[in-house]
């Protein structure tokens, strides 16, 4: 469970710096995530809100899976290619469903998602302490 909220709260880092450094909304991605649930055209504030269950209910669902999946030896790693394995079901699935998800940078929500990974990784290491 901590593995699964520390990397939900984390792993938003590269595409937030890569907004930054590019002009784009910082909370764009965020906004995305929530427009999922209450549509594209949704206020702003509504869809930051929605973001928040929606994002750690993945972010719980996935942890899950990269825990009991990975092996015990070279999790960072490993879990770092589980994620770009959610974002290629992540982004394919939903993001077909969904215009705001679409119109995200790719590089930058991979890197949220192979962080995602190894911060499971590690944090969900059996043999650390």
């Amino acid at each position: 469970m901590r593995a699964a909220l520390v990397a939900a709260a984390v792993a938003g880092l590269p595409s937030t710096v890569h907004a930054l450094a590019t002009g784009r909304d910082p909370l764009e991605a965020t906004k995305a995530a929530g427009a999922f649930l209450v549509g594209d055209r949704a206020p702003a504030g509504l869809r930051l809100a929605a973001a928040v269950p929606a994002h750690l209910a993945v972010s719980f669902f996935w942890s899950a899976v990269l825990e009991r999946a990975l092996p015990t030896r070279r999790r960072v790693g490993w879990g770092a290619a589980g994620g770009l394995v959610i974002a290629a079901v992540d982004l394919a699935v939903l993001g077909r469903r969904s215009p705001a998800l679409r119109r995200l940078p790719l590089g930058p929500q991979l890197a949220d998602h192979a962080l995602f990974g190894a911060l499971v990784g590690v944090l969900s290491d059996p043999g650390r302490s």
